[in-house]
């Protein structure tokens, strides 16, 4: 099988992991193919997520490594052992890689920690509102194509259709919610599907008032997807014409830490309720 040409976010997030186990043990890459039985190209191509690696590869390079953590190995097997495609692959043709990869991201966290200051959460978008986003931000679309981005985005709340969902908890900012997207009555309902989706068990929407001091530093957005271990954990965030994902655990101290902060801005979950009831009267 030829090597992948375009790995996705998780795959490289894999190779990754296991290039770290290596450095860690301060093994030469040389010495880990010989060990796994590889010539040193094929094992570049793991490490960079371009070749799947067998699970029995992969716990054979780990024990050599000295990988003590079992969890993690466990998690790292899995993700190896990932072989059937995502619904969102038959979106491939008409939805960038990085939205592909968010879909993925989302589908394997256990727990989604989204902070929003000028839109909704994606995830928690209706049809309508996502449209406007999309329309405002995205000129020269074809009516096909954002037809299927838009319902590519709403196919992405299937999450919390599972038996086990993950947990999500939204910090959004005063300001998404007054800011029309679309017109009054796009951002009426909007906010009427949000006060909904937060009476569900598992969904907590907390909102960072206008009158909050402190949230200079914290004025962007961003989702942090909490994995099976912490190690594995990733936090997207949206640059020009882009998606970064993000994996290393020095800056995801950085982003648990803005999220802590936020959280302590924000208001309790029923006077959110209250606020966002308020503005949905006065839009």
């Amino acid at each position: 099988m030829p090597p992948r040409t375009n790995p996705t976010a998780r795959q490289v997030r894999l190779g990754s992991e296991l290039r770290k186990l290596r450095e860690r043990a301060g093994v030469a890459a040389g010495e880990a193919a010989r060990v796994a039985g590889v010539d040193q190209g094929k094992m570049s191509l793991y490490e960079s997520g371009r070749t799947a690696v067998s699970e029995e590869r992969l716990r054979r390079l780990a024990s050599y490594y000295g990988a003590t953590d079992a969890a993690l190995v466990d998690a790292l097997v899995a993700m190896a052992a990932e072989r059937r495609r995502g619904w969102w692959e038959k979106y491939r043709s008409v939805v960038a890689q990085p939205l592909l990869d968010l879909a993925e991201m989302e589908h394997h966290a256990v727990r989604l920690r989204s902070l929003q200051v000028v839109h909704m959460p994606g995830l928690l978008q209706t049809e309508a509102y996502a449209r406007a986003v999309y329309s405002n931000n995205s000129h020269g679309l074809s009516s096909q194509v954002l037809d299927a981005i838009v319902d590519f985005r709403m196919r992405r709340r299937q999450i919390f259709e599972r038996e086990v969902p993950p947990r999500l908890d939204v910090l959004v900012h005063e300001a998404a919610l007054r800011i029309k997207v679309g017109d009054s009555r796009v951002l009426r309902q909007q906010i009427a599907f949000i006060l909904e989706m937060s009476e569900r068990p598992g969904v907590s929407v907390r909102v960072v008032p206008f009158a909050a001091d402190g949230f200079g530093g914290a004025s962007f957005a961003m989702l942090y997807a909490e994995a099976a271990v912490r190690q594995l954990d990733t936090v997207q965030f949206d640059a020009v014409q882009q998606s970064v994902f993000v994996g290393e655990e020095d800056r995801l101290v950085d982003y648990r830490r803005v999220l802590a902060a936020v959280e302590g801005l924000a208001l309790t979950p029923v006077a959110s309720r209250d606020l966002m009831s308020c503005i949905a009267r006065e839009a």
